[in-house]
């Protein structure tokens, strides 16, 4: 028999893997597709002195990576407060 408490543990863990998800597609998409795959589709493009696919390579990714790690962190606390789990 579930309870409430349980359904709300439930439907928090699914909101949670739903965004690490969503996360790890945008990371492998910056990493993987625009710095490798697409790169020579993206050379012609400038940015920075360079063209785009060498600059998702090399610089590109970590600077998303570390967007990606402070808008985690946001959607995580918005997350923990709709639930009422937050830290304060």
């Amino acid at each position: 028999m579930s309870t409430a408490q349980d359904m709300s543990g439930q439907a928090y863990w699914k909101a949670n893997i739903r965004l690490v998800t969503i996360h790890l597609i945008v990371w492998a998409f910056v990493s993987y597709f625009c710095g490798i795959l697409l790169r020579p589709m993206l050379s012609g493009i400038p940015i920075g002195g360079t063209d785009l696919g060498f600059w998702f390579a090399q610089q590109g990714s970590m600077f998303i990576f570390i967007a990606q790690i402070f808008i985690y962190a946001a959607q995580m606390n918005k997350l923990d407060r709709r639930f009422d789990v937050h830290e304060d």
